[in-house]
């Protein structure tokens, strides 16, 4: 279960990312500027853009994160106790029972 709730949080995260992606290259497609000689075009820094945007990028990025983590953890969690519940099978397995 703990696995599942880390994948939802970054599915989630993850879907966040793309529609902040959408709306960061919505809201900045005009703001190239191409250098005098006809080079390359100087794009928007992240400094430079504006505060909501880079929160709610950092924000879903740090969801993401935490969201793999516990996805990863739950997972280790739980092949964990599988195999302690299969070894625990098997011991059970191997004692003989005596009749009386």
């Amino acid at each position: 279960m703990r696995a599942l709730c880390g994948a939802v949080i970054a599915a989630g995260a993850m879907i966040g990312l793309g529609l902040t992606a959408i709306g960061i290259g919505t809201r900045y497609t005009r703001e190239y500027v191409t250098q005098p000689d006809g080079g390359d075009p100087i794009l928007v820094k992240l400094s430079q853009m504006d505060r909501p945007l880079v929160f709610i990028l950092v924000f879903l990025t740090g969801m993401a994160v935490i969201g793999l983590g516990i996805a990863i953890a739950g997972l280790a969690y739980h092949h964990l106790r599988r195999d302690r519940e299969h070894l625990w099978e098997k011991e059970r397995a191997t004692v003989q029972r005596t009749s009386v």
